[in-house]
């Protein structure tokens, strides 16, 4: 006989779970009891929201589901903007939530809540275990509908007395979710219409990428003679210094791109929702695209949601590639000077223009590239100051840069610390002031677990991307956008960390050295001129347009 808690643990394990992430709390007192001596890891996090970022990173960085524990009421409630990542970005992530017992419901007892209807739009599958006997049942089917399809968040909710109760029950093995098989005619029906087409984008996306499947698109670009753009903060997908590579399809995407995009007779869309991020605010229009689509995607529900395409095919991207990788192909000469110019747009745009102020962001991306030890993982929230890493770094290497498609702020702290604890390797975070101090409570986690953080926080006193907004609509009319922000350097030291304020450029390099050589959590605050708010505009060109 064992209870609930310890029946979670095993079937955890046996899923090969090596780590969790949570927030504790007394409606799942014996789930805590089972991880006990269970062997996996409990990443204890100070708020819910940084706990659900922190699996969701774990899961986009490892390809198989994050696991996060969390409490009922409240605890779910902080839970929800990092279970909307997983969601929203396609990330296999597995949701334990505490609930009141079984025979309180609909009573209104404390902190109950229905997670079913909560949940309901922002997970693949919600459910709540009413019989302790069950648990194998509903963790193994969890885990296989977090991974099947369309990857994503799964919500169980756990009745508190459901999981001290004890039950005599086996234990469910671990399946392997079905592998995606391309029939050679779906490749063939791609390559068709490739083959016609005289300025063909790929677009590559979407989630569970690997290194297999890095090189299949470098080796497919190659042979065909085709242009690659990486969809909205997938950059990592492809080596940025290649010649096939011709950007991201991101917020404030490049001029060129978007022209490209729009002149482009084919599209093969490999893996990625295709959403109005990527089609540069539906630029293309969804009822009359002008070109031909092709579709790549391992759920056949999103085919034709917005863009209905010419020929669609059931499958992940890294599937798709291993097969279209292996055809023979021979260099399209007649569209290499297609290519050329975007990846010449490409090249034309990187090189950094100044922006005021005594610290420059595009100098420090550039030395920031330099310095970033091997291995190491860059992440980033949301906000302005991302404008500045998105046109300037250049990544090579999969699975080294954490970003939410969904915009999340406060994303990129707890993202490096799971980076951090999985690859044992400095990760970067690069953040703005505003984006920081939505989940900065979580420094005292990066200490207490060890996790080598370097906090990059771009300090212009205000939320930049509302102000932006802000002044287009309202000139001069500032309201609710600035900030009032802590001495982020003395903060990280509080919490045992190392910390340092740049405010000229020649500061940073060497700030950056001693950081890494702390070994531990450090914050790096670059003062900002307020004038510098994208890449491309400061704040009087703005109000002066």
């Amino acid at each position: 006989m064992r209870h609930g808690g310890k029946i979670l643990a095993d079937q955890l394990a046996i899923q090969g779970v090596r780590r969790v992430f949570s927030v504790p709390g007394e409606s799942f007192l014996a789930a805590l009891d089972g991880l006990y001596d269970s062997g996996i890891e409990n990443v204890v996090c100070r708020q819910e929201g940084g706990a659900a970022m922190m699996a969701e990173a774990h899961g986009k960085l490892t390809n198989v589901p994050g696991v996060l524990f969390v409490t009922r009421g409240p605890g779910a409630t902080n839970a929800s903007s990092g279970i909307h990542v997983a969601m929203h970005d396609s990330t296999p992530m597995v949701v334990f939530v505490g609930q009141i017992e079984r025979g309180h419901r609909d009573r209104g007892a404390f902190q109950e809540v229905d997670y079913r209807q909560m949940f309901g739009g922002l997970a693949k599958w919600v459910a709540e275990v009413d019989d302790t006997a069950r648990l194998p049942e509903y963790i193994s089917r969890a885990f296989h509908v977090a991974m099947s399809g369309r990857p994503g968040p799964v919500v169980l909710a756990l009745p508190e007395d459901m999981l001290s109760a004890e039950a005599d029950v086996p234990d469910l093995p671990a399946r392997e979710t079905g592998v995606t098989h391309v029939a050679p005619e779906d490749a063939d029906a791609v390559l068709e219409v490739l083959a016609t087409a005289e300025r063909p984008l790929v677009v590559a996306g979407g989630p569970l990428w690997t290194d297999d499947a890095a090189r299949n698109l470098t080796h497919f670009a190659e042979a065909h003679g085709l242009p690659v753009a990486v969809a909205f903060r997938r950059q990592d997908y492809m080596d940025n210094h290649h010649p096939n590579y011709v950007g991201d399809l991101s917020v404030g995407m490049r001029p060129g791109l978007k022209a490209a995009l729009e002149a482009a007779d084919a599209l093969l869309i490999l893996g990625s929702r295709f959403g109005d991020i990527a089609s540069g605010g539906y630029a293309i229009d969804p009822a009359s695209p002008g070109k031909t689509v092709i579709h790549v995607h391992p759920d056949p529900d999103e085919m034709g949601r917005v863009y209905r395409p010419d020929v669609a095919v059931c499958a992940g991207a890294p599937a798709m590639l291993e097969v279209l990788a292996a055809r023979e192909a021979q260099k399209r000469n007649d569209r290499a000077s297609w290519t050329a110019c975007l990846r010449d747009d490409y090249e034309a745009w990187i090189e950094p223009l100044e922006t005021p102020g005594a610290v420059k962001l595009e100098q420090v991306v550039s030395e920031l590239a330099r310095a970033m030890p091997e291995g190491s993982v860059l992440t980033n929230g949301a906000g302005n100051y991302n404008m500045w890493l998105h046109r300037y770094y250049r990544f090579t290497t999969p699975k080294s840069y954490l970003g939410a498609t969904s915009g999340s702020m406060g994303y990129g702290f707890p993202a490096a610390i799971a980076a951090a604890l999985e690859t044992r390797r400095p990760a970067i975070c690069w953040a703005g002031d505003g984006c920081f101090q939505m989940t900065l409570n979580e420094m005292s986690t990066a200490v207490q677990h060890g996790a080598q953080v370097i906090v990059l926080v771009a300090n212009n006193g205000r939320y930049g991307t509302i102000r932006m907004h802000q002044e287009r609509a309202y000139p001069s009319r500032v309201s609710g956008t600035d900030l009032a922000n802590p001495d982020f350097a003395a903060l990280a030291q509080a919490y045992g960390g190392h910390g340092e304020t740049v405010r000229t450029q020649a500061e940073f390099a060497p700030a950056f050295e001693r950081a890494l050589a702390s070994s531990g959590l450090a914050v790096i605050d670059l003062i900002l001129d307020p004038e510098a708010l994208t890449t491309t505009q400061s704040l009087s060109d703005l109000r002066h347009e």
